[in-house]
Parts: structure tokens; C-alpha cells; sequence
């Protein structure tokens, strides 16, 4: 299609259109735009139907029917893609704050495992807890996202660690999805961790996982991708392969937690099956992020595990960006290793603990999120693009990462609608 085509569609589409956002500077995060942050400068914006229309210069902006048409000033403040947060484990139920005093009063980790502590705890609290409750539990959780400006959420099963359970964390999430203004994906986590009545026994848990498990999933068309925790405290290599093995005769993209506490090569490994994204990645190695490159996977970074859990090891920022790999950042809100619901909070610590640009840090939570969830019709502002439009009061767009704690967000529109 020749320019003046297009611009004779984006004419058309102006005469019915719902919004019109007008006196705006625009962080596209487009990265066709040759700008930082993809800027346009005194810019208009159109939504018709859920979908942007028209964007650019407002010196440019077609003619249109200024009273037939609802437009709104954005008095030279700034519109960026609505956030994106493309990993968390926000459906779960009960609290470890007790065992975060036990252990800064001196209780070692495995004391604390050793009283059903840790992830068994919270397995234990989710199986005993109904959908109602879970439900609740976590709209709250998402209702502290959307104030944040942030429009889709990742959840992750992981909790139940036995088929009933994770069909009922994947259900609830699926049902947040549905009463929900933030558009949920998710992701069946079953290889998350050992449930206690498996121990000694994980190859017959991972059979669990690969068949009766993501069978049933599959059946109710429940997630949208598959995860696994490769970990010398999750699962093997040789384990997380059966799974992704699994998974893609099932036609699910997969993801992995990768390379958090030790090298395991899980990020090479998700890469081969040409996975969506590595995720935690602080011990990844120049190889596995050559195969993460070729294969274009997305490196998740989680600055709040990795400030909560006070690691030392960064992972390896100089290389992902010599080999170009996108760079996501998500809060990977869990009661175990990440109680901290804030995405804002993930770019200002991606920043300061990771020495992110602000600019990374935006495309982090943005397009580069869109990514890591193989969306495409999202995190960045252009003709085509869901209307996920945030508004902030703020003077220029590295303020988002700069300062944390005062809420700076004006409006949020979800596919066109004002929240």
C-alpha cells in the first residue's frame, strides 16, 4: 500500500471515530521511529473501535468534525502504550510475611522448609483455598496493576502442583480475564516445584506434568503457554525438555525460569524449542544468550527477586545487548521470592540495580513485554495497535523510571475504554 493510500484510509477513519486525543507528546515505543522512546512531539491520536487509526503530528491530523467527534486535550502531557507485566504468579492464597520475620530473626531456610515452610506452604494454603477466594485475592492484586497504568498481566499456575489444583489456578485466572478490564494470558506452570507426596520420585511427577496434567489443560484451553522452573532446586535439563517436548505437540509456546541460581542452560534449551522467553537469567552465559539471539527469545529480567532475595550475581546485561536480545522486565509478584506488586517499582530497580536506560526500562514493561508474550497487536502506539493508552502527568517519559511512590498516571484507556 503507497503512503497516500494509507493516509486516505486513516481520512476515512476519522469521521466516526470514538476518541480523539489531541495536544499529546506520544512515547510510541515504536522502534520503526528513528526517536527516543519513538517520540512524537505535539501529536494527535485517534481510537475507533478498540484500535488506534490514527497517530502522528497533530499539524497533520486530517479534517474531522470537531463537534460530532469526542476529543480530549492532553495539554502537552505525555501518552505512552498502557504497561505490560509479563510475569507474575498473582493467583495464589495465604502469606509468608512470618517466615520473612523468622528469617531475619536468625531461622535458616531449611528450618523454616523443614516446618512445611517455603513454596509448601503456600502449595498447601492454594489447595485448601476455593475459587472464590483466590479470585478475590487476586483482583485486588490486579486492581493495584491497573492503577499503575498497566493493561495486560501474565499469570502463572504453580501452586496447585497436582492436576485438580492447577486446573483451578488456570480457571480463576482464566475467569479474571473475563471480569476483569486487564487482558489476562496464561501459563500452566505445573514444573514449578516438587509437591511433598513426590518427593524422591520427580521423573514420575514430570509424567504427571507431560500427560494427565497438560492434557486436561489443553482440553479446557486454559493457558496460553507452559513453563518450567530449570533449576537445581526445580527440575533438570533432561525434565524441562520432556515438558517443552510436551507442550509443543500441544502447539503451546513454551518459557522458562533459567539460569536464577545456578547455569543450568535452560535459556539455550528454551531457545532450541524457539521459546518465547528465558526469565530470572542472573547466571546465564555468552552461549546461551548467542541461542537466545538466533532464535529471538525474550530475556525477562526480575530486579524484585533479585533485590528481595538480596542476590550479588547481575546477569549479563553488556552481552544481551551486544547480541540484541530484547530486554522484558516484569514484577514476578510471588509470596515467596517477589512480594511486590509494582511495575513501576520493577523500572526504577531495573535502573538502579541493573543499570537499565530508562528508555530499556519503558521498552521493558512495554514492547518488549508484548514480545516475551508473542503479542503483537500491543505495547506499542501505531495504526493497527490495540488503544491500551496510558496518560501521565509527567514532563518527560524518564520520569517513569526516575521517581517511585507518587502515582503520576492520569487516565488508562483498555482497547479504547477509560478505566
Amino acid at each position: 500500500m503507497d503512503c497516500n493510500m494509507q493516509n486516505t484510509q486513516q481520512n476515512n477513519n476519522l469521521e466516526n471515530i470514538d476518541l480523539l486525543l489531541i495536544d499529546a507528546n506520544i512515547a510510541t515505543m515504536d522502534p520503526t521511529r528513528d526517536t527516543p522512546y519513538g517520540i512524537i512531539k505535539n501529536a494527535a491520536l485517534a481510537i475507533k473501535n478498540g484500535i488506534i487509526v490514527w497517530l502522528g503530528e497533530q499539524a497533520s491530523l486530517p479534517p474531522f468534525d470537531a463537534f460530532a467527534t469526542p476529543t480530549l486535550s492532553i495539554k502537552g502531557q505525555w501518552l505512552t502504550p498502557g504497561l505490560i507485566d509479563c510475569h507474575t504468579h498473582l493467583v495464589f492464597a495465604g502469606s509468608r510475611a512470618q517466615e520473612f520475620e523468622q528469617r531475619l530473626q536468625g531461622v535458616s531456610y531449611e528450618q523454616i522448609a523443614a516446618q512445611g515452610g517455603g513454596i509448601a506452604s503456600t502449595v498447601k494454603a492454594t489447595r485448601a483455598a476455593d475459587r472464590e477466594q483466590l479470585f478475590v485475592d487476586a483482583k485486588d492484586r490486579l486492581n493495584t496493576l491497573l492503577k499503575e497504568g498497566v493493561t495486560t498481566v501474565e499469570i502463572k499456575s504453580g501452586y496447585g502442583l497436582d492436576t485438580e489444583n492447577e486446573i483451578k489456578l488456570l480457571e480463576v485466572a482464566r475467569l479474571l480475564g473475563e471480569h476483569h478490564p486487564i487482558d489476562i494470558k496464561t501459563t500452566f506452570l505445573g514444573a514449578h516445584a516438587l509437591p511433598k507426596e513426590y518427593k524422591g520420585r520427580a521423573d514420575e511427577y514430570i509424567d504427571l506434568v507431560c500427560n494427565e496434567m497438560l492434557e486436561q489443560v489443553v482440553a479446557g484451553g486454559l493457558a496460553d503457554a507452559v513453563d518450567v522452573f530449570c533449576e537445581n532446586v526445580g527440575f533438570s535439563y533432561e525434565q524441562t525438555k520432556r515438558v517443552f517436548a510436551a507442550a509443543t505437540k500441544h502447539n503451546l509456546p513454551v518459557k522458562c525460569h533459567a539460569e536464577q541460581l545456578s547455569n543450568q542452560h535452560g535459556a539455550a534449551l528454551v531457545a532450541e524449542f524457539n521459546g518465547l522467553s528465558a526469565d530470572h537469567i542472573e547466571y546465564l552465559d555468552e552461549q546461551g544468550v548467542e541461542a537466545m539471539a538466533k532464535a529471538g527469545t525474550v530475556a525477562v529480567l526480575l530486579p524484585g527477586a533479585f533485590y528481595f532475595l538480596r542476590e550479588t550475581k547481575q546477569p549479563p546485561i553488556e552481552l544481551l545487548n551486544q547480541y540484541k536480545v530484547p530486554i522484558a522486565i516484569a514484577s514476578d509478584f510471588n509470596p515467596g521470592t517477589s512480594p511486590l506488586c509494582s511495575v513501576q517499582l520493577m523500572m526504577n530497580m531495573a535502573c538502579t540495580l541493573f543499570r537499565l536506560t530508562p528508555e530499556q526500562a519503558l521498552a521493558g514493561v512495554t514492547s518488549n513485554a508484548a514480545k516475551a508474550l508473542g503479542l503483537n497487536d500491543r505495547g506499542v502506539l501505531k495504526v493497527g495497535a490495540r488503544a491500551d493508552v496510558a496518560h501521565w502527568q509527567i514532563s518527560h517519559p524518564s520520569q517513569l523510571s526516575y521517581q517511585f511512590g507518587v502515582n503520576k498516571l492520569s487516565n488508562l484507556w483498555i482497547l479504547g475504554k477509560l478505566n
